[in-house]
C-alpha cells in the first residue's frame, strides 16, 4: 500500500474509475448481446432499435475513453452490417 500522500489519492481515484469502467463495460456488453439475440432471431426491427440503444452507449464509452474511438465505431459497424444481412 501506498505511503506518500499523493499515491494515496491516485489510489482512491483509480478505485472509482475502475467502478465506473466496470459499469461501463458491462452496460456495453448487455446492449451488445440485445443486439447480437436480435440479429440471431432475425427481427430487423427489434434488432435496429437494439442497435440505435448500443451505439449511443458504445459512443458515450468511447467519448469517456472507457473504450477507444475506433473499437466503438468497429463494433457499431459490425453490428449494422449483420443487421443489413438479415435484412437483405
Amino acid at each position: 500500500m501506498a505511503n506518500h500522500k499523493s499515491a494515496l489519492k491516485r489510489h482512491r481515484q483509480s478505485l472509482k474509475r475502475r467502478a465506473r469502467n466496470r459499469i461501463s463495460k458491462t452496460r456495453i456488453k448487455n446492449t451488445v448481446k440485445a443486439v447480437r439475440v436480435a440479429i440471431e432471431e432475425k427481427d430487423v426491427a427489434k434488432a435496429q432499435e437494439a442497435l440505435k440503444e448500443a451505439s449511443s452507449i458504445l459512443d458515450r464509452a468511447a467519448r469517456k475513453k472507457v473504450i477507444h474511438a475506433r473499437q466503438a465505431e468497429r463494433r457499431i459497424s459490425r453490428l449494422q452490417t449483420a443487421i443489413n444481412k438479415i435484412e437483405a
